[in-house]
């Protein structure tokens, strides 16, 4: 079939394909600079496929099509929007000067993830402002940077989860060619790009999908708004129009990983599910490219068929975001047990999340109000992605506020022990690793000023379970973005540098003596000892003894070399509480064996023991 979209042809001229069974009729409209337009008629398949060759076209023509001589509108499968997502569609080319031909990609249990909000990470807001410290992320460990949703949405200022118009990279970031240089550059440090794109909903505002096709249900509901048509008539072209946009971003633009938002928004009862359909054609393009692809699936449903292979009767994801292993860290980190909170015991479940996966693997949920989850202990570690802050997280408080102003300087080093030396695939939300203090509220610019006051209302109704008496910032104003972009020169002082320099060594210590993410079932031991708050962590698929403990309290822990289960002497690696990283100091010896006893762990502090020597 014909690629959705504008596509230039060798002979100098372009063919355009646009699915639009809904309108009789579909004329192009190229618009020239001087103000002149042309029409083209185009003609119709027998499916509502429109088409039209047209020549002396270029990149950067400027076109739009006009629906049964009513109105015109940008292309459904734009690649660009140099005006904004109400303005018409430019033409783009696909001859990047790509340097990355060597380039096959990170193997997931390598995967070392920074998420980043492109608009607030750095002083430009754009694509190219992330690369200048593309070095510094490198130098600290990261392996991939995951790139919150870019696709064209209303205004200059939005999270990304209201984009319009799925295959354009958002006009005001740079659009494809400023994600292509940034992809690029990416690669060139050895660094991956994950992409977080939304299958589940289409923004409010300059949202026409509709005028050209049956693209959504009435039968399912999102909590954003009407849901994608996955499983009813006319669906097969939708889902090929969201596959496509899959495959586009993997192979024009050189991403390594899509993430997927919200899957369990997704509702899709044919007996192929459209994530099945997807993750079957990516793996194959992926195949053909040479390169390792992702999918990361968000689901907050506890369902093992979501990462299990297709031939096994699965989805055939990579990996999934575990907001289980979040919501027991944070428990354990605060104390707080308001909202979703509420659900979760704390050390025991992260003990549990460590050991197993999944914390709700089938018992009663009192915030769901009923059973929830299946058993994932033979799913292998590799297959979650784990956070102690990410966007949702962070940005769904009130004030959205981050850890760095609600824990302690030693909180937070024995979080940041908690994701990195996991077995899981971790993930740092931008700033995490230097404590940035500056907050991530949810923020948007839209032009209507209903849609404006009616996303007001939603925030403060979603923050109802949390019993914040509070307001919360306006979602609008353009103080609530400002408020949110990062200061990169905390990295310099101090606490804030010892605090990434704690970060650069765990991130040492999880690639050379843990070997990355586990690929195992099973093989991670994660117990409570000192009968309180401590957690002792082990993986029996490393060569040699890696103990990890973990005291997630205000007292010292004492434990005995018995309960260290240890088959011979240790070293220790890291002790958060060293005054090297300004902590108070560390009581336990260089050298651990059965003449220490106990060792001491102070309040707050991680500790990791191997059979080598420090390195």
């Amino acid at each position: 079939m014909k690629p959705l979209g504008a596509r230039l042809l060798k002979d100098g001229g372009a063919e355009f394909v646009v699915w639009a069974p809904t309108p009789a009729k579909v004329e192009l409209q190229i618009l020239h600079r001087d103000g002149s337009v042309l029409r083209f008629p185009m003609q119709q398949d027998p499916s509502g496929y429109w088409d039209a060759l047209v020549p002396d076209v270029r990149a950067g023509t400027r076109y739009n099509f006009l629906l049964s001589d009513s109105h015109a509108l940008p292309d459904p499968a734009s690649r660009h929007q140099p005006g904004g997502a109400a303005g018409p569609s430019a033409v783009t080319s696909s001859d990047f000067g790509w340097t990355d031909a060597a380039w096959e990609g990170v193997p997931l249990e390598r995967y070392i993830i920074y998420e980043l909000h492109v608009g607030t990470f750095s002083e430009q807001g754009t694509f190219e402002g992330v690369i200048p410290h593309l070095g510094r992320l490198r130098d600290l460990g990261i392996t991939a940077i995951e790139l919150m949703p870019i696709a064209e949405f209303s205004g200059a200022r939005n999270w990304g989860y209201d984009g319009v118009l799925p295959y354009a990279a958002q006009s005001t970031y740079g659009g494809p060619e400023g994600l292509c240089r940034l992809v690029d550059a990416s690669h060139a440090r050895g660094i991956a790009v994950v992409l977080d794109v939304v299958y589940n909903h289409i923004g409010p505002e300059h949202n026409h999908l509709n005028d050209f096709a049956p693209y959504f249900t009435a039968t399912y509901r999102t909590p954003w708004g009407a849901a994608i048509n996955l499983d009813g008539p006319r669906c097969d072209d939708v889902r090929r129009y969201f596959i496509e946009n899959a495959l586009y971003w993997i192979t024009d633009c050189h991403i390594d990983a899509l993430r997927l938002d919200a899957v369990h928004a997704m509702l899709d009862l044919s007996s192929l599910h459209f994530l099945e359909e997807l993750s079957t054609s990516v793996h194959q393009r992926a195949h053909e490219l040479r390169r390792s692809v992702y999918l990361i699936a968000e689901s907050d449903l506890n369902a093992p068929r979501m990462v299990q292979p297709c031939e096994r009767g699965g989805y055939g994801m990579d990996a999934q975001w575990m907001d289980d292993f979040h919501h027991a860290l944070h428990v354990a980190l605060t104390g707080e047990q308001r909202g979703y909170y509420q659900a979760y015991n704390g050390v025991r479940d992260l003990a549990k999340s460590l050991r197993e996966g999944y914390v709700y693997t089938g018992q009663y949920s009192p915030v769901r109000l009923r059973r929830h989850g299946r058993d994932s202990q033979e799913l292998p570690p590799v297959c979650f992605v784990v956070s102690a802050q990410n966007h949702d997280q962070v940005g769904n408080r009130l004030a959205g506020d981050r850890l760095t102003t609600v824990l302690t300087q030693e909180q937070l080093k024995v979080a940041a022990a908690a994701v990195l030396l996991s077995p899981f695939v971790p993930m740092l939300f931008m700033g995490e690793e230097y404590g940035e203090r500056a907050p991530f509220p949810y923020f948007v610019s839209h032009t209507d000023e209903l849609l404006v006051e009616a996303v007001r209302t939603g925030r403060r109704n979603e923050f109802a379970d949390f019993d914040w008496q509070a307001e919360p910032p306006d979602p609008q104003s353009e103080a609530t973005f400002l408020s949110a972009l990062l200061d990169h020169s905390l990295v310099e002082q101090r606490p804030h540098a010892s605090l990434h320099a704690f970060y650069r060594e765990l991130i040492r210590i999880r690639t050379h003596l843990l070997n990355g993410a586990c690929s195992t079932p099973g093989a991670v031991r994660a117990d409570i000892v000192d009968q309180r708050s401590c957690i002792r962590m082990q993986r029996t698929d490393l060569v040699g003894d890696v103990i990890v403990l973990m005291n997630l309290g205000e007292d010292v822990a004492r434990i005995s070399f018995a309960d260290l289960a240890s088959r011979g002497t240790l070293h220790k690696q890291l002790d958060s509480a060293d005054a090297r990283w300004d902590g108070p100091g560390s009581a336990i010896p260089v050298t651990v064996d059965h003449t220490v006893q106990p060792i001491e762990l102070a309040p707050w502090s991680a500790v990791v023991l191997a059979e080598s020597e420090a390195q």
